[in-house]
């Protein structure tokens, strides 16, 4: 009988296995002729996303994002580049499937539901193939899933916007597309729904385990949504990451300037006792993690100046500090205040604070800094 520690008795470890990618983009380039010579929308896009994945294109408009969504539709074909659906590729300078044969499903804008077809009928569209039995299952189930089943009989007309938008989500569920994709599927919304609306679609698509991607320019459907984001920068990628990650990591000070409010302040690289840490009005904030120390010290040079990004989460009201600031501006947000604040050099900041510290304008407060982590950038690109 083997020794309990004979290695023998024991089975290697297996690696979890990494989920499979269902839509991949490589390096794709697409330009459109105009008047003025060819329109560079797509350069070099790039990116992927796993299955049951969420994944969003967030930028400008402008950016590219909606494009990248056609070429993957099938509406718009890249010169250049290579996009695969579920180990196929559909579309390469060699290769090319036409948008029906994709199995993608596309939720519009404008939702593009039928106004003389009900409910019933607008989510059968796309059965049309399946047996008439299959088909009522099918639309059922769909119906249950975005909690229209009440509605099957009622015609579009009849439907509030995110009534409508569920029924175009159900339509394009219904034939279990290999991946989903939302062309700003909020934008026809008021502000107040849209968050919801993202987070009961998350829970839908999650259930359904749809490989979906969004494109959009608000970051904040952006972030209920999805499990990646990329914000995109002249038809490419300047940064794929989790919602967090683009929030509290910005790689960019575009990315972080696009991605969040906050303010970016001067700061001086110190050493003292083997502590890495940068100066600002505040007071010296210590660098803990390695990463943001190589992250400063690649961006501070041989002056040692860098800029540090201050987000609103970042500055903390503390009537005990000795760390002063003016009130310049305040917008209620319900739970918070969103102050602007004034240090004494003329540099403003942001901060989130309790609604129940309601100051005045012109009213002075102390504030100090309160974070995990120092996110830093090169001097050079500083300036408001």
């Amino acid at each position: 009988m083997p020794s309990p520690l004979d290695p023998s008795t024991f089975e290697p470890a297996v690696p979890a296995a990494r989920p499979a990618t269902t839509l991949r983009a490589r390096n794709l380039h697409l330009q459109f002729p105009t008047d003025r010579g060819a329109l560079q929308v797509l350069a070099g896009l790039d990116f992927g996303l796993h299955d049951g994945e969420i994944g969003c294109l967030l930028g400008e408009s402008g950016c590219g994002k909606t494009t990248a969504l056609r070429a993957i539709a099938g509406f718009a074909r890249p010169q250049a580049g290579q996009i695969e659906i579920a180990g196929r590729t559909v579309c390469s300078p060699e290769t090319w499937v036409e948008p029906e044969a994709r199995g993608v499903g596309v939720v519009f804008q404008d939702y593009a539901l039928f106004p003389h077809l009900n409910v019933t009928r607008n989510v059968a569209f796309g059965l049309r193939a399946s047996a008439p039995g299959e088909r009522d299952t099918r639309v059922a189930e769909m119906l249950e899933l975005v909690g229209l089943a009440d509605a099957a009989s009622r015609f579009p007309h009849e439907l509030s916007g995110g009534q409508q938008q569920r029924v175009a989500l159900a339509r394009a569920l219904a034939p279990a597309p290999g991946v989903l994709l939302l062309d700003e599927p909020f934008s026809n919304l008021d502000p107040d729904l849209r968050e919801r609306l993202a987070l009961e679609l998350r829970d839908i698509l999650k259930r359904c385990r749809t490989t979906a991607l969004l494109v959009t320019h608000d970051q904040y459907e952006a972030f209920a949504l999805a499990d990646s984001v990329g914000v995109m920068e002249a038809g490419r990628i300047a940064q794929w990451d989790t919602p967090y990650r683009l929030y509290h990591r910005p790689e960019t000070r575009a990315v972080a300037d696009f991605v969040g409010l906050g303010a970016f302040v001067p700061g001086q690289m110190v050493q003292r006792d083997g502590l890495a840490s940068v100066v600002i009005e505040l007071g010296a904030l210590p660098i803990h993690l390695r990463t943001d120390q190589a992250m400063a010290g690649a961006h501070a040079g041989v002056s040692g100046q860098v800029t540090v990004l201050l987000r609103p989460d970042d500055v903390v009201h503390d009537d005990e500090s000795p760390v002063r600031a003016d009130v310049v501006r305040k917008s209620f947000r319900g739970a918070s205040f969103l102050y602007t604040l004034r240090l004494p050099s003329g540099t403003t900041l942001l901060s989130l604070v309790p609604s129940h510290h309601n100051h005045a304008v012109g009213e002075q407060i102390g504030i100090r800094f309160a974070a995990e982590h120092v996110v830093t950038f090169p001097i050079e690109n500083s300036g408001d």
